[in-house]
């Protein structure tokens, strides 16, 4: 799949309407899968807050209006993670909750392939802790 300004993959998944499901979907699942238990204890009790932000931030990500950027400013995700403790366990359960998510709501396999890797390599990016014999995540090659 190859996005391009007329075809985004906001429009793609069908708007404003569909990337609110979808997280609505991650969000139902990451408080009920006890799998995503270590990445639900990092956010907050009531999951409303963090909903509506990923919603505004995957609608520009995505290609669609920039919610995120218009209330909050860039998102510089790496930044407001940063205090908390983000490893592979964590990455890995966010992603199952988005993949969960993503298989129930995105009909299109090619669409929901691009999303999956586009969207693993940012969970990937927000890692901030050092596993087991590696450096920290944080820091640039060659540190």
């Amino acid at each position: 799949m190859n996005p391009t300004p007329d075809t985004t993959p906001y429009q793609l998944l069908g708007g404003e309407a569909a990337v609110r499901r979808l997280v609505a979907r991650f969000y139902e699942l990451m408080d009920t899968l006890p799998e995503a238990y270590g990445v639900r204890k990092l956010h907050p009790r009531d999951l409303k807050g963090s909903e509506d932000k990923l919603f505004m931030f995957l609608s520009g990500w995505l290609g669609g209006p920039q919610l995120y950027v218009e209330k909050f400013g860039h998102p510089r995700l790496r930044q407001r993670h940063l205090p908390f403790s983000i490893g592979v366990a964590e990455r890995d359960q966010w992603m199952l909750c988005m993949r969960e998510a993503l298989a129930e709501q995105v009909a299109d396999t090619e669409l929901r392939a691009w999303l999956d890797r586009k969207l693993a390599d940012l969970a990937d990016f927000m890692r901030n802790r050092a596993e087991a014999g590696q450096k920290s995540p944080i820091m640039p090659q060659g540190s």
